[in-house]
């Protein structure tokens, strides 16, 4: 049998913004300021904060995943200044390219993320990452898809599972915009294919196959999908990318993996142990996970500690 990258390309896929810019934030805080009641979770300073993470997310992945055939970073008119534009397996992609015109200004990535199978040239195969998001150990192509070609679905268990809706007032069971836009898709599947998934994403880097994100969009669930692209910013009505890969569980197009801390790793910014995890764990993938909860003073220790990890320039970079 051949080897898996001589019978499928794999490409990876980013989500980046630049939330330092000045002028991407002057416009970003026009719409907001004009249109939208401010929301702690849903605009967060998190949600665009820059550390560089994603010039040692591709030091790893240039490191851990060197079979990868093409990168696709996906801005919202944005380039990373240090960035090595002579670099042919990389590529620019606006948001323009890939939104309906309705969507925008778009600062929800859980939109942006319904419309990636759009990115030209991006193959069948391909993989999703959002920029603080790493590899750690080397890793082969059979590590996110089957033999067959499938994307390999890693899920955490969840404790708070199908039933949140119906008693979280009861036991006050807390939850938030994220964990609805999950439920969303979860019970979506449910009523179209009569099975539910109570686990939950493992917020790093997933596999999919373009035709089913395609096919999920724009037929499947194309009304549901885009009775929210109007949402400029996060919503508890949207539904997370998670219903790909349920999709492709529902209809054995994908493979159930239940995941632990060896294997994909969540690290908080606002907890400074960062080190304490990677050693501990020694995950193949891992997540330096911002959120609101996070202080400026927490997010100086990101960049130091990615450096000590990932010391060497990649191609990628000037």
């Amino acid at each position: 049998m051949r080897k898996f990258t001589e019978r499928f390309d794999i490409d990876l896929v980013y989500l980046w913004v630049d939330g330092s810019d000045a002028e991407w934030v002057a416009r970003k805080n026009l719409f907001l300021g004009r249109n939208v009641d401010l929301n702690s979770e849903a605009t967060t300073k998190a949600r665009s904060a820059n550390n560089d993470e994603l010039k040692y997310s591709l030091r790893s992945a240039e490191k851990y995943a060197p079979w990868i055939r093409r990168i696709f970073i996906v801005t919202d008119g944005q380039k990373p200044d240090w960035l090595n534009w002579q670099d042919k397996k990389i590529r620019i992609v606006d948001i323009r390219e890939l939104v309906p015109p309705q969507a925008l200004p778009c600062y929800n990535s859980v939109i942006i993320e319904h419309f990636l199978y759009k990115i030209p040239e991006l193959s069948e195969h391909f993989l999703y990452a959002n920029d603080d998001m790493f590899f750690n150990a080397e890793v082969a192509p059979g590590f996110f898809f089957t033999k067959e070609g499938l994307p390999v679905a890693r899920l955490q268990r969840a404790f708070w599972g199908k039933w949140i809706n119906k008693f979280k007032k009861t036991f006050k069971i807390h939850t938030n915009i994220y964990r609805k836009t999950i439920d969303r898709a979860a019970s979506l599947i449910e009523e179209k294919f009569g099975k539910y998934y109570s686990g939950t994403p493992h917020h790093n880097i997933d596999s999919y196959l373009k035709s089913d994100y395609q096919l999920v969009c724009e037929d499947l669930f194309r009304d549901e999908i885009y009775s929210t692209i109007t949402h400029h910013i996060r919503s508890e009505d949207d539904i997370q990318r998670i219903i790909y890969l349920y999709y492709a569980l529902a209809v054995g197009r994908g493979k159930l993996r239940y995941v632990g801390r060896s294997e994909s790793c969540r690290i908080r910014v606002h907890k400074p142990d960062y080190m304490y995890f990677i050693n501990r764990y020694r995950p193949a993938l891992f997540c330096l996970n911002d959120s609101h909860h996070a202080t400026d003073a927490d997010r100086t220790r990101v960049e130091p500690f990615l450096k000590c990890l990932f010391p060497e320039k990649s191609s990628f970079e000037i």
